[in-house]
């Protein structure tokens, strides 16, 4: 099993969920986050005074496949939060050792969707 963490815009979020949708991939956790990389911030005026914003409001979407899933999880995460500018955010993939449904006790490959 492998975990798929992006971080991207929030604004993307509905082209990102109706792809995985498109893909018959239902289970995931979003999250609101505030992050900085190579897209850096921006300064704005706020009441004459010059602000500089450095940490930018991003989701963080975590999605739990199969192996052999990865592949087209992250071609759907692509595709949906693509804009071509800096700032379109990062894939990471990271081994699951295990898991455990709570409800019926169902373990490894079996709890996912």
């Amino acid at each position: 099993m492998k975990l798929v963490i992006a971080y991207f815009r929030p604004e993307q979020l509905n082209g990102v969920k109706q792809a995985l949708y498109a893909k018959g991939i239902h289970g995931m956790s979003v999250t609101n986050i505030a992050g900085c990389g190579r897209q850096k911030g921006f300064t704005e005026q706020y009441r004459g005074v010059v602000v500089e914003v450095n940490l930018l409001k991003k989701v963080r979407l975590e999605v739990a496949v199969s192996d052999t899933k990865v592949d087209m999880v992250m071609d759907a995460i692509v595709e949906g939060a693509k804009t071509g500018k800096e700032g379109d955010g990062m894939i990471f993939v990271m081994d699951i050792a295990n898991g455990r449904r709570i409800r019926t006790g169902e373990t490894g490959t079996d709890i996912l969707g």
